[in-house]
């Protein structure tokens, strides 16, 4: 046991799963091979660096199971090659367009070479296996692996259908057991959506810890003893790690974080906006407007009048901003220690991976800067960077509490999920999954066809439950896709229980969807069942 104040970053990598191979080319796909090229090759590029330069980091990183999914789907892979053929004829296009204009032309060439470079780790470093290549060093000691819920559905919403529950739990285990060998640690709570009776379903799986807001911590019951400088251990004997509100702030705060720094690189301004639609067609997957990936402004402030993108001045600030984050850190784990006798204080640092070289693009030179400063030893005020588990093994005795119901969406509730624009989603994704249940109890111990059916059902119903869909219809962004996705999942597993009621199979369009929503191979349908 050591009596260092510790920090632990989490990064939850997560997309939902969109999959499309009915469409020669499907624009919405580019979310996966955007944050490949921009946040995970990076994040992994980042690694073997520092791993060559001696530079010791610790990070706990949480794999989704519908984004394992896809990164190891043949044709997503043949796809994301084919965008970036796409992306480096595009960057080509702008180097001729931009041709002896010295603030323009060296951001083409940037993005020229990160696309080749891409390229080549995805097809030659990595073959086309990026998840092996976290487990590789998941193996090394650098990084703990956890998973979350099956597609990341928001468990509060469902805490009155406890099969659900332990539907999305299972096949998740299942699915990171398949790609990594093992099962996890740690959960991590979709949206951080905590409820109290959660923790029994964890348990049951055995789940050692999880991760859960400030808020939600500060109100439980008993308050917990230390705040959110330790861990809790809730009644069911799952410790809650307790996320800390400064170092949010500084990263997540649209108006005072980081990334609104006006030096940083704007994700909104975009060519695809700024250019004719003649000229980019061909590179937007048919459709007029959208997101290219070339950007050529700074933030700037509030203003339309962006000033050019310096990547030189970019990275400096996210060298400053790193040591900042750090010296801060440090300084709330100095005023914790006083009064922390027992125990050394922890900052639990939870993000979504996404934010880091996605969208915030210097995210990822803030990382490494901040990897490199907690390395070099300072006796005074040191701090160290660990794994949850590291910690949790160190420190087994925590204070007793039971977290309340909690999120981190704005308001910290769930209203981001119960809203006007959104609302309508869970009546039919819970009545899709009372009759999943009931299929269960109607069907108990199926095999061939009918059990094929039937695990594709509870596949619809999972896909159903997605969060990220109802956030876009509260946000209006992409809320017309996100509607199809809840409908055609509803509508599929509506069909296929309608055909098991009739006894019927219809074969061509079974099979179709089958190999369209292939997500989870080791389904079982029966994860559905009531708990005798």
């Amino acid at each position: 046991m050591t009596n260092v104040p510790s920090i632990a970053l989490v990064l939850n990598a997560h997309l939902p799963f969109v999959r499309k191979p009915q469409y020669s080319q499907f624009y919405e796909e580019r979310w996966l091979f955007e944050v490949i090229s921009e946040t995970y090759l990076p994040l992994l590029r980042m690694f073997r660096k520092l791993e060559l330069e001696n530079v010791p980091f610790k990070l706990s990183m949480v794999f989704s199971p519908t984004l394992l999914s896809m990164l190891s789907d043949s044709l997503l892979c043949d796809r994301y090659m084919a965008y970036l053929d796409n992306q480096i004829e595009l960057a080509q296009k702008e180097k001729r367009r931009l041709k002896d204009n010295s603030v323009f032309e060296p951001l083409a060439d940037m993005y020229l070479e990160m696309y080749r470079r891409s390229r080549d780790e995805f097809e030659t470093l990595h073959g086309r296996t990026i998840a092996r290549s976290f487990d590789y060093y998941s193996k090394k000691g650098y990084l703990e692996l956890m998973t979350t819920a099956a597609t990341h559905a928001f468990l509060p919403i469902y805490s009155d259908i406890p099969e659900v529950i332990d539907a999305q739990i299972e096949t998740a285990i299942i699915s990171h057991r398949a790609e990594f060998g093992k099962n996890p640690n740690g959960f991590w709570l979709p949206q951080l959506g905590w409820y109290k009776g959660l923790e029994k379903h964890l348990h049951a799986y055995n789940i050692r810890y999880t991760i859960v807001t400030t808020k939600g911590a500060l109100l439980g019951s008993p308050p917990p003893f230390y705040g959110s400088f330790s861990p809790v251990m809730t009644p069911d004997n799952v410790v809650a790690f307790i996320r800390d509100a400064g170092a949010t702030k500084a990263v997540w705060s649209e108006t005072e974080g980081y990334p609104a720094h006006p030096a940083y690189r704007d994700f909104y301004r975009d060519i695809g906006y700024d250019l004719e639609t003649s000229y980019l067609s061909a590179h937007l997957n048919g459709i007029n407007r959208g997101y290219t990936g070339f950007k050529y402004w700074a933030v700037t402030g509030k203003t339309d009048n962006k000033r050019p993108y310096e990547p030189s001045a970019a990275s400096a600030q996210a060298v400053a901003h790193a040591h900042e984050y750090l010296a801060d850190r440090k300084a709330q784990a100095r005023a914790a220690s006083f009064w922390m006798k027992d125990i050394p204080p922890l900052i639990v640092c939870p993000y979504d991976a996404e934010l880091f070289g996605h969208w915030w693009f210097e995210g990822l030179q803030f990382l490494e800067a901040l990897f490199r400063a907690a390395s070099r030893k300072d006796d005074e005020n040191s701090v160290r960077l660990v794994t949850l588990s590291e910690y949790l093994a160190e420190n087994p005795d925590c204070p007793e509490s039971e977290p309340e119901f909690s999120s981190w969406a704005e308001g910290g509730y769930a209203e981001a999920w119960l809203d006007g624009r959104n609302d309508w989603v869970h009546r039919h994704s819970r009545k899709a999954a009372e009759r999943m249940r009931e299929l269960t109890i109607r069907f108990p111990n199926e095999n061939g066809l009918r059990e094929r059916i039937l695990n594709q059902a509870a596949r619809e119903v999972l896909l159903s439950m997605t969060s990220d869909w109802a956030l876009l219809l509260r946000s209006g962004k992409s809320s017309d896709f996100a509607a199809r996705q809840i409908r055609e999942c509803i509508y599929n597993f509506n069909h296929i229980y309608e055909m098991l009621s009739a006894h019927t199979v219809e074969t061509e369009w079974f099979t179709n969807l089958e190999k369209r929503h292939n997500i989870f191979p080791h389904m079982n349908y029966r994860v559905f069942a009531p708990k005798i």
